[in-house]
């Protein structure tokens, strides 16, 4: 089923001007190590920051950024259990206040990490960004969450999917929104699939990645997608790319080898 097409997000160039434009504009100085602009802080807990994002570049939106910690070089991949539970718990009551708030269409929950990514700075962050007139989600279907499983336990699916939005490999971390410490399950997993993903994934030479955040029917969905240079198939006709199932298959038991490992 296709849904009729949502207006275009509308940049906004002077917003952006001294904006960072790559991930080596830190070496002059990361402005999340030390963030000094306390009238934009949203909320504070520990080293976590909700932030407004100081370059509102997209009209009738509110564009905000969670600080994962004061460490400039950690990330999911490095923080211990405790860590990552805690910054998922942060995040999730941000996202869930965001969408609470009845002058937004929708509201985007997303993370870059690397220089594929989308992304402008190092400094671990995640994005929140309320969406005034536009449902940022009107595009998505139910099955671009189904497909190979490969893990099904402790109400928590994850699986490779059949019908990726973009292509090739997008992997579903799925958990039921209802059950006792669904968060902390759905932070455990992520870690265990971004840490696949950084170190075994297309022999490890996988260093961006995204994950998208979703609630839909009683479910906490988060979808990882690893990041390449894109398609020009994708680029210039939106044809998405998958791979064949035989190669699913394989990276099912690499990827069920990795998580029995952690």
């Amino acid at each position: 089923m296709k849904h009729k097409k949502e207006a275009d997000l509308i940049f906004l160039p002077l917003a952006a001007n001294g904006k960072p434009q790559h991930l080596g504009s830190e070496k002059t100085g990361c402005p999340f190590c030390e963030y000094a602009e306390k009238e934009n802080i949203l909320r504070r807990e520990e080293d976590m920051l909700w932030v407004l994002n100081k370059y509102q570049t997209l009209q009738d939106t509110f564009q905000t950024i969670i600080i994962e910690q004061a460490d400039h070089n950690k990330d999911i991949s490095t923080y211990t259990i405790e860590e990552n539970r805690k910054l998922f718990t942060f995040a999730f009551d941000c996202w869930t206040k965001t969408k609470k708030d009845p002058q937004f269409k929708s509201v985007l929950f997303y993370k870059n990490h690397g220089p594929l990514s989308g992304g402008s700075l190092k400094h671990p962050h995640m994005q929140i960004v309320g969406l005034k007139e536009i449902d940022g989600e009107a595009q998505i279907e139910p099955e671009n969450f189904e497909g190979i499983t490969v893990l099904s336990e402790n109400n928590v699916v994850i699986n490779f999917s059949s019908r990726p939005i973009m292509g090739f490999l997008e992997i579903n971390i799925i958990v039921d929104s209802q059950i006792s410490e669904a968060i902390y399950r759905l932070a455990d997993y992520v870690q265990k699939t971004v840490n696949y993903i950084l170190t075994t994934y297309h022999h490890g030479r996988c260093e961006s990645y995204n994950l998208f955040f979703f609630e839909k029917e009683g479910k906490y969905i988060v979808k990882l997608t690893p990041r390449f240079i894109v398609s020009p198939y994708f680029v210039g006709y939106k044809l998405t790319q998958n791979f064949s199932e035989e190669h699913l298959l394989l990276l099912r038991e690499e990827f069920r080898k990795s998580l029995l490992e952690k």
